[in-house]
């Protein structure tokens, strides 16, 4: 393994390489910037995902050249969505709207790589296998992180402006003392994995009685099957996750335990326990947060991609401007829809619900997420960085 070529000094240094750190590290070399990626994971590798973009998400896709890389991939276009209320099943066309008349739901692993090859493109250097051991101060400012390669050799790199898309358990986060601003109550634990052959139409949205599951198209006549329950069932359960995964999905649905049944699992099923959502502070004297270092929620909503994505431009813009006033329309920015998508997501993951509850959520999604389209229509172009 030969020895990876590092400069002294970046414009932005960007930690993580995946939805939020790919696309803002791509938005921001695009306009200039010396900009450096470092990745704890592998390139290509996978990771924990509901899969699901929304509208506003393809929109930027779109805008930015690359939904056409996401749909040669072979993501399959979703052209209707169904919500499942016990009996009840209510069918919704995806209807074109700014441009859009379909939705895609990518495996990470090609969704991932897709932004990190484009920021690579656009000039971004991005070093993988590599774990950052803190974030660097001067004058009470971010000025650069400290590193540590696959091959074990440590690197003090300084930059004007540290991004910390790391996840949320976020690195950068604790090392900026970044507060957590606005905490959830609520988590789901979710249980998911892939099946080939079911005989079912666009995305599938199911309630039950303290349970849900769904079904999400994906790569290679695959599609996402999830169940999600109560923490306390989750952790008290016995006989392994396959069984409960097939307890819960009966539960759930018994027509979509039959379809399930008489798919093709193809893999080992994924347990996730839940976390409780929260919200962290923006930005603070050269750092700033986004994608689920920034705010993290329930995933029974599904909105965590298009959140980083939209975030991810409206932090571009911000860096770019260089202002404390830039800065601060960033976290304004955010929390416009952070605040409600937190929110919204708690209460569907608390369980606490009726199907005529759980529905009148789903409006007020339905409405907030119109919103956040008209937004991302109405970007302007990423300025020219003020790198002074």
């Amino acid at each position: 393994m030969s020895a990876i070529s590092v400069e002294a000094q970046y414009d932005t240094v960007v930690v993580g390489a995946r939805v939020a750190g790919a696309s803002t590290a791509m938005l921001l070399a695009r306009a200039g910037q010396r900009v450096l990626v470092i990745e704890k994971g592998a390139a290509g590798s996978d990771t924990t995902s509901t899969h699901a973009l929304m509208r506003a998400g393809v929109m930027q896709l779109d805008r930015w050249g690359l939904l056409d890389r996401v749909i040669a991939s072979g993501a399959p276009a979703i052209r209707t969505t169904t919500f499942h209320y016990g009996e009840e099943a209510v069918e919704i066309p995806i209807q074109e709207r700014y441009g859009v008349d379909a939705l895609y739901a990518p495996r990470r692993t090609v969704l991932d790589r897709i932004l990190a090859n484009a920021a690579v493109e656009s000039g971004a250097s991005i070093i993988h296998g590599a774990t950052v051991g803190g974030v660097m101060r001067s004058s009470g400012r971010a000025s650069g992180v400290e590193f540590r390669d696959a091959r074990g050799d440590v690197h003090r790199v300084g930059a004007r402006m540290v991004v910390g898309a790391d996840g949320a358990r976020s690195m950068v986060a604790r090392s900026v003392d970044s507060r957590v601003v606005r905490e959830g109550r609520h988590r789901c634990a979710v249980i998911y994995g892939y099946s080939r052959g079911l005989e079912l139409n666009g995305t599938h949205w199911y309630y039950g009685h303290d349970v849900a599951g769904g079904v999400i198209p994906t790569h290679d006549d695959l599609a996402c099957v999830f169940v999600a329950m109560r923490p306390e069932r989750y952790e008290s359960a016995r006989g392994g996750i396959d069984a409960l995964f097939a307890r819960v999905l009966e539960e759930t649905d018994t027509r979509l335990a039959r379809v399930v049944e008489r798919g093709e699992r193809v893999g080992k099923l994924h347990p996730f326990a839940g976390r409780i959502g929260f919200i962290r502070e923006a930005w603070g004297p050269g750092w700033a947060l986004v994608g689920d270092a920034c705010c993290f929620k329930d995933p029974l909503t599904a909105h965590g991609m298009t959140d980083a994505l939209r975030d991810a431009e409206l932090l571009a813009h911000a860096v770019l401007t260089g202002t404390d006033e830039a800065f601060a329309r960033y976290g304004a920015g955010r929390d416009a829809f952070a605040d409600e998508f937190l929110e919204l997501s708690d209460e569907v993951g608390s369980f606490n619900w009726d199907f005529g509850r759980v529905k009148a959520l789903h409006h007020r999604l339905s409405k907030l997420m119109s919103r956040e389209c008209d937004l991302v229509h109405a970007f302007g172009p990423i300025p020219a960085g003020a790198l002074q």
